[in-house]
């Protein structure tokens, strides 16, 4: 049965899923590389980049298995590019070169209209324009059998949690404190909305957690 995941998805310890001031120069905000640090080294992040190499722990078995049954993916429009407001024009196309790492339909959840956009490697961006339910009644349909990945930003992932949309996560907590930025949990009770952790794993640079929703407290 396909489901609609969060996965791979930096956490600080204070509760941080992204720093301030999001960028061209700082695409996850000012700090916000650290909480990736332990995705960089690894195998799947390199053959992502076709550089060869890389770690093969535990940090890359969680990360490999974050690609694995993902027939679609939803994203908000500041993880799709810095742009704020109406596109000025057409030629800016993601972060992630011609070919990026998707694969599979990507809707950008945006309020600004712009005709789908047609990538390498069968990566093609659909803009979604009313809203996260239409978003994902279309990722669902694109994705057939298989799982819809929630790829974020934070502001995506908690629109989608308190919709009561998301029926798995996958969160990775880095070992550093932001201080500041986009928090993931704020205001949010998760233990009411029916997520339990299922399974936990430590390596020298992050633990991961799987959280699955399993009925109301």
């Amino acid at each position: 049965m396909s489901k609609v995941i969060v996965a791979a998805f930096g956490v600080s310890m204070d509760g941080f899923a992204a720093g301030p001031d999001q960028s061209l120069e700082n695409p996850l905000g000012v700090r916000g590389t650290e909480l990736m640090g332990w995705f960089f080294p690894t195998k799947t992040f390199n053959d992502m980049h076709g550089d060869g190499g890389g770690t093969t722990g535990v940090d890359n078995e969680f990360a490999a298995r974050s690609f694995v049954n993902i027939g679609a993916w939803i994203m908000g429009r500041n993880m799709f590019g810095p742009i704020r407001g109406p596109w000025p024009d057409e030629s800016w196309k993601g972060w992630w070169g011609p070919n990026p790492p998707y694969h599979v339909p990507t809707f950008v959840l945006t309020h600004h209209a712009r005709p789908p956009l047609e990538m390498e490697g069968g990566t093609r961006f659909i803009f979604v324009t009313d809203g996260i339910q239409s978003a994902l009644r279309q990722a669902k349909e694109a994705a057939g059998k298989k799982d819809v990945r929630i790829g974020g930003g934070t502001s995506t992932v908690r629109q989608y949690l308190q919709a009561g949309l998301i029926d798995e996560m996958h969160l990775v907590l880095s070992p550093v404190l932001m201080g500041k930025g986009e928090n993931l949990f704020a205001g949010l009770d998760l233990h009411v909305m029916g997520f339990k952790c299922v399974e936990r794993a430590a390596s020298e640079k992050a633990t991961h957690v799987v959280l699955k929703k399993t009925g109301g407290a």
